[in-house]
């Protein structure tokens, strides 16, 4: 058998070379390092109740629940700021059967965003992790308001993959509009985070229970040895909020070796894997994790997550249309699932372009406003074309072709139906007409990793042998695998951190002091 493999852009590579980059990156996970539990420290450093690691959705949620049900709490943060990828995702928050939708006359349940995830997530979920996110869904976005004082813009949006529109979004714009807040009521509460403090090892007896942790404090990213060593004892749990590992090079490419060096990720430089390799280390259960997901709504003409996904998302998936640019003819629903997206643009070798009209561009202004669509278009990632023979000179496509396109789009709207590709029809939608036009390329990128480690619904960590919760270990979040099976929809990340980081916080907060 041939020693080449494909990335999934084409380019052939070796699995010498995958085993490179992972001594490459050396200082983000060593392979094959032997690594041994540490043993009970003869005293501690530091005592707390619960320790939670990670300042996300997830870390800052579990530390609020956990500091007001009236444990003391330490939260550790690796990186120099708070707030991880969460600080910086796309903002939206799919509540299913919320007052809004009673409004707008959207009929929606618990039990459609549930076999919506299912479907995503091709029925690879654990299925009583699902429905707990979508069953909590709207009492959880309800307590985004009321106790942490959220604010979110009042029109819905339909994210890819969703039966109806669900999807709250943050007038802050990202989700900063939730983890600001978050930071400002535990500083109100007494806790602020601890920056720079990188979890070392988690300290399990020989009783089975987690006890503690090892932390590095004054850690240098990406140098795992940087920092002076801590022990902090968690007379209660440990929870781990620790994020995913969309860029940590050697882990990824060892799950699913395509996504090698060419192929970009959304997250932010902290999202590495030695948490999980921790977890992995004293006897936790890894799951799932080849589950990779790319983003389809990325740009090859900005770096990392950018500002493409809040037009191309918001408006081009619902009032454009995403067209293979040497063909001129649509490829995918534009509002389907992530991965089958993601997916369909790959096979059409990357050629994809996701465009509106000027009725496309009054939604963008109304959505993403002024400043963002001058910055999107002046940095060239947003190209705009007086007109449609304009833009298809541009990328070479085909002008009949892509008027044939837009002409049988159009016939769907009159119809009401979309009988080309399935696509749901906006209450508000409209045909594709006169120019400008406006238009950005389409390159997934890594963006969500689905695997982590099992967690049973009191988000408690469960043991690889036994199956059964690891005493004093939790996990939410991304760290937690299980949720979403092989694909998460687009907005549900924010449901499933806040669900299970409040659980984690409540439930490691209730148990008995181990001292």
């Amino acid at each position: 058998m041939s020693d080449k493999i494909k990335n999934r852009f084409g380019k052939s590579v070796t699995r010498r070379e995958i085993l490179g980059a992972g001594a490459a990156v050396g200082a983000t996970i060593a392979l094959g390092s032997g690594a041994k539990a540490a043993p009970m420290p003869e005293s501690w450093d530091e005592e707390v109740d619960v320790v939670i690691v990670g300042t996300g959705f997830a870390g800052l949620a579990a530390a609020y629940e956990a500091q007001k049900a009236g444990a003391s709490v330490a939260l550790l943060e690796k990186m120099r700021t708070p707030g991880g990828n969460s600080i910086i995702n796309g903002g939206v928050f799919s509540a299913a059967g919320s007052p809004q939708q009673a409004d707008e006359g959207i009929e929606d349940s618990a039990e459609l965003l549930y076999q919506d995830m299912l479907k995503a997530g091709l029925y690879l979920n654990h299925p009583e992790l699902a429905r707990l996110a979508a069953e909590k869904s709207v009492e959880t976005w309800q307590w985004t308001v009321d106790e942490i004082g959220a604010e979110w813009v009042s029109d819905l949006r339909h994210m890819g993959g969703h039966s109806v529109p669900r999807a709250y979004k943050t007038k802050m714009g990202t989700g900063a509009g939730v983890v600001v807040p978050l930071l400002a009521k535990l500083a109100e509460m007494g806790v602020e985070p601890r920056t720079r403090a990188l979890l070392k090892n988690i300290i399990r007896d020989d009783d089975g229970r987690v006890k503690g942790v090892v932390v590095h404090d004054g850690f240098r990213h990406p140098d795992l040895e940087s920092g002076t060593p801590k022990t902090i004892k968690a007379n209660r749990g440990v929870i781990l909020a620790t994020g995913g590992f969309g860029n940590d090079l050697a882990f990824r490419t060892m799950q699913d070796p395509r996504l090698d060096a060419s192929v970009d990720t959304t997250n932010h430089p902290g999202a590495t894997a030695e948490a999980l390799r921790e977890g992995m280390n004293i006897g936790a259960f890894l799951i799932q994790p080849s589950w990779v997901q790319l983003g389809p709504w990325t740009s090859a003409d900005e770096k990392g997550f950018g500002r493409s996904p809040y037009f191309v998302q918001s408006v081009t998936a619902a009032y454009g249309l995403w067209v293979n640019w040497e063909t001129g003819r649509r490829f995918v629903n534009e509002l389907a699932d992530r991965k089958t997206r993601a997916d369909a643009i790959i096979a059409e070798g990357n050629k994809a372009i996701a465009f509106c009209d000027a009725g496309g561009y009054k939604v963008a202004r109304r959505r993403l406003g002024d400043k963002m669509l001058d910055g999107l278009k002046s940095s060239g990632v947003v190209k705009e074309y007086p007109t449609l023979e304009a833009m298809a000179e541009e990328f070479g496509t085909p002008l009949a072709s892509l008027q044939a396109t837009i002409e049988r789009f159009n016939a769907s709207v009159d119809a009401g139906k979309d009988a080309e590709m399935g696509r749901y029809m906006q209450k508000d939608q409209f045909r594709i007409g006169a120019g400008p036009f406006y238009a950005v390329r389409l390159l997934p990128k890594v963006h969500h990793t689905m695997g982590g480690l099992a967690i049973s619904a009191r988000a408690e960590a469960l043991d690889v042998v036994s199956m059964e919760p690891i005493p004093g270990l939790f996990v939410a979040g991304e760290a937690a695998g299980g949720v979403h099976g092989a694909s998460r929809l687009g907005s549900c990340a924010f449901l499933d951190c806040l669900v299970f980081g409040r659980i984690a916080g409540q439930n490691a907060a209730s148990m008995n002091s181990w001292s």
